[in-house]
């Protein structure tokens, strides 16, 4: 339970770095911490441990995560883009 705790924190937190960095506003918290957490794995599998940039571990686990964040929620803004031109054409 207190594992889940933590992903939903580090999520939320990524989700809210992420959003305010790149200026997507998903309209909800709960979608912010979703993707946040899908974030936080794709950045894991992208960038693993190599974005070891502090000591500290969890402030490593917020940067991973947020990074990943940022290019799913550019991807869910390319996607939005590309799907409001076609129904404008």
């Amino acid at each position: 339970m207190q594992e889940i705790l933590i992903i939903c924190l580090i999520g939320a937190i990524a989700g809210w770095i992420a959003g305010a960095i790149i200026d997507f506003d998903s309209g909800s918290f709960l979608l912010d911490i979703l993707i946040g957490i899908i974030g936080g794995y794709i950045g894991y599998r992208l960038f693993g441990t190599k974005l070891d940039i502090t000591g500290n571990i969890w402030v490593n686990k917020v940067i991973t995560a947020t990074s990943g964040a940022i290019i799913l929620g550019l991807a869910i803004k390319l996607i939005k883009t590309v799907t409001r031109s076609r129904r404008a054409n």
